[in-house]
């Protein structure tokens, strides 16, 4: 959301145009788009921040009596090891995937956050002091499908690859059907089976999308109404609405998303790797 939008003139204002993203550096590899763009840049960060984050949590300082840092790790651990993965994969398969789970738990998670601090990663610019320096504002990766959908995508095809590496590849297609079915409803029971595996993709990455994309969306509409119709008394209601939503998003949503994707990816793989549970 940049703030250069929101001070556009009103009559010019619309806030989907905060979602597109025009390419910075273009490169295309044929038919494939690799460009560089505002999401790309985002993950950067976020990947970096997460990489740290760890390190100096989990690395530096351990010591038998735990300082706070140390003790918001364990703790961080401990939720992700009880809440994530003990409960959903398999004891067999916790030392390869449990890794898995946590990593993407944190780069979500600092993904959605980072997308609510205020950045100068922005195309547009404003002149200071003869200067022409780039605006700051906030915008969320994971507000973009296309992340969202990439990240979905390697839990599917983890969740299959380590199905069939587990149970062989008769054994675990077999399990999609459930025991029992006459064989007259087969030709309704597998296209709907094979439809339910495609549409956790769909959900893992739609849920994320759609509820970050929501919570960014209402703030950049409440305080572009505000310039919309240059009126105190809409900026009365719409900024102590912008900053519950901020508030909320924050505390609440940012947290929950990362811990629902990474449970459901959990469910997802423990489901595969042990299909008759």
């Amino acid at each position: 959301m940049s703030f250069a939008l929101i001070l556009a003139a009103a009559e010019d204002f619309q806030p989907q145009h905060e979602f597109e993203l025009p390419a910075w550096v273009p490169i295309h590899l044929g038919p494939i788009d690799m460009s560089i763009n505002k999401a790309v840049v985002y993950l950067w960060v976020g990947a970096l921040v997460t990489i740290f984050l760890g390190i100096w949590i989990m690395r530096f300082g351990l010591s038998l009596r735990p300082s706070r840092r140390q003790t918001t790790g364990e703790s961080l651990y401990e939720l992700i090891q009880g809440q994530i993965a003990e409960g959903n994969l398999p004891s067999k398969a916790i030392g390869r995937w449990f890794p898995y789970v946590a990593s993407l738990f944190l780069f979500i998670w600092i993904l959605n956050l980072v997308g609510f601090v205020p950045l100068p990663i922005s195309s547009e610019k404003f002149e200071l002091f003869g200067l022409e320096l780039p605006t700051w504002g906030i915008y969320a990766a994971t507000a973009n499908l296309s992340v969202t959908l990439g990240l979905a995508l390697i839990t599917f095809i983890a969740t299959h690859v380590e199905g069939i590496r587990y149970n062989g590849a008769v054994r675990y297609f077999k399990s999609w059907i459930p025991a029992g079915v006459p064989k007259p409803l087969l030709g309704l029971i597998v296209p709907l089976e094979v439809i339910s595996q495609f549409m956790r993709l769909i959900s893992l990455s739609v849920r994320l999308f759609a509820n970050m994309l929501a919570g960014h969306m209402l703030i950049l509409v409440m305080i572009g109404l505000i310039f919309i119709f240059s009126s105190y008394a809409i900026a009365v209601i719409a900024i102590p609405v912008a900053v519950a939503v901020y508030i909320f998003e924050v505390a609440i949503v940012v947290t929950i998303q990362a811990f629902v994707f990474a449970l459901l990816s959990a469910i997802y793989i423990g489901g595969a790797i042990e299909p008759e549970h």
